[in-house]
């Protein structure tokens, strides 16, 4: 009998009368009936939320609200298996690094929200109104209410918990909207909710598309104050425009047209590890990843040459394959996309230096949505292959001349999500970090991030941040409290 996914709205476990099949993206087969949610299911969930926030939720302690969230961590460590195999039978990740990045950065996640919220000190100060006498000022944060979190199907499960722990950590009530590509680590996560003793209407899960489904009718409900995305840029500007209506807020993390940058003085084992890294990991399937890098020309030719080889030897496959480096793409729908985009930088005179096709395996691997990674060359700026977001396994290295020359061309992208200076003068390195219009710049690495500290992106790729404090604050309002502490002062 195949799996089914519900909805879970106000502590209940609910179907529709509308369903979609959820595919394989290692063999093609059939592995989930998901039950979509429709506008009155929406809108009811927001009601149970909001009497939930206005009710008993909303006497619950900050000390209480944290235990919480700390038995939820504890019970995902518990059920650790259950979530690495959702999310790679979802994704299509290698079991190895959907459970330490996937599970176990949103164990820690939970942990961090309990520990930053448990020490979220505000300010005060005294002061002497201009009438005489004295005065004190303080802030309050105060949780917004119904809060929507909207999550993308790259790395379903953690990118979820950093709306949700965040939210419910101040307070709030939470409407989860994942992705329909990959439902099952949300249906966990909200079982694992259950099981943490939260309150029913504390948080619900629907699930669905976007347009005239789930996420449309979640983000035109005026009883839902705020909106967390991760997603494309074009979902985050029809999110935005929707959330317009009632001046609500939303944070957003968008798209990325990230650029690397390898100076001839790089470490070149460290930058080819690192671009292998950046480029592939999750088959480039990561709002950072690397998809233009920028060599010094006096490596060019060597650094395209080993980086060609070692792309050419990751190991492809299953994710419950021993070694597997890359896995497939997370869907065919995907796979064709990604595919055609690399068709077309063929036509216009890309020259594959390694990749380009589709894997034959001679099994039932041959029905999955694999493709080969793909290092290229030879292409010009305004190319789409070098101007538009792939989201796939690809990189496309270019040669600079000048320090003046490659920030020109890091620069030239309507993105600013992310970037990668490899070099060992520091001088330069830091030099050039503050050029970048990019909200994350790593210096010789990539993805080097203790959670507490806010990423987030500028241009098209995003609005606000998330981690640690600023996520706490973008879930909540600020509160300013003011008052007259000397009696005797003159009233005028």
């Amino acid at each position: 009998m195949m799996k089914e996914i519900l909805n879970y709205i106000n502590g209940k476990w609910v179907k529709s009368n509308q369903s979609f099949i959820k595919k394989s993206p290692v063999n093609g087969a059939e592995i989930a009936r998901v039950y979509e949610a429709d506008k009155a299911m929406v809108d009811l969930a927001v009601e149970k939320a909001k009497e939930a926030f206005e009710g008993e939720w909303g006497s619950v302690s900050l000390a209480e609200r944290c235990r919480l969230l700390r038995k939820v961590a504890d019970i995902m460590e518990r059920r650790s298996e259950e979530l690495m195999l959702a999310e790679s039978n979802d994704v299509g990740v290698p079991y190895a690094a959907a459970k330490m990045l996937n599970v176990g950065r949103s164990a820690f996640a939970f942990r961090m929200y309990a520990d930053e919220a448990a020490n979220l000190f505000e300010q005060s100060y005294h002061f002497s109104p201009p009438n005489g006498g004295q005065a004190i000022h303080y802030t309050l944060r105060q949780p917004k209410g119904v809060v929507g979190a909207i999550s993308p199907w790259n790395v379903p499960l953690l990118l979820l918990v950093f709306k949700v722990a965040p939210a419910l950590a101040m307070g709030n009530c939470v409407i989860a909207k994942p992705s329909e590509v990959t439902p099952q680590s949300a249906t966990l996560l909200a079982e694992i909710i259950e099981e943490a003793g939260f309150p029913a209407g504390v948080f619900n899960l629907v699930h669905g598309f976007g347009a005239n489904s789930a996420g449309a009718f979640l983000t035109e409900n005026q009883d839902v104050s705020a909106f967390g995305f991760t997603g494309d840029t074009h979902t985050g500007e029809i999110i935005m425009q929707s959330a317009a209506k009632g001046v609500r807020d939303v944070c957003l993390e968008l798209g990325g047209k990230n650029a690397g940058i390898v100076f001839s003085d790089a470490n070149l084992d460290d930058a080819i590890a690192g671009t292998l890294r950046s480029a592939f990991t999750n088959c480039g399937q990561i709002c950072y990843s690397t998809e233009r890098m920028y060599v010094e020309r006096s490596i060019f030719d060597e650094f395209v040459s080993r980086l060609g080889v070692a792309v050419s030897q990751m190991k492809i496959g299953a994710p419950d394959e021993e070694g597997i480096q890359m896995g497939p793409l997370v869907s065919h729908q995907h796979r064709d996309k990604v595919k055609s985009m690399i068709d077309k930088a063929a036509q216009d005179g890309a020259t594959f230096v390694t990749g380009g096709g589709i894997p034959q395996f001679g099994d039932d691997r041959d029905q999955g949505a694999f493709i080969q990674p793909v290092v290229a060359i030879g292409l010009a700026e305004d190319a789409d292959f070098v101007r538009k977001e792939v989201f796939g396994p690809v990189c496309h290295v270019t040669p600079f001349d000048s320090e003046e020359e490659v920030i020109k061309l890091s620069n030239n992208s309507r993105y600013g999500l992310a970037s990668s200076i490899w070099t060992q003068n520091f001088s330069r390195a830091h030099r050039v970090a503050a050029k970048i219009r990019a909200g994350n710049v790593w210096i010789n690495d990539w993805q080097l991030r203790e959670l507490r500290t806010p990423m987030g992106g500028v241009g098209a790729s995003g609005i606000g941040a998330q981690g640690g404090r600023v996520s706490l604050e973008f879930f909540s309002d600020l509160i300013n409290v003011t008052a007259r502490i000397d009696s005797s002062a003159s009233k005028q």
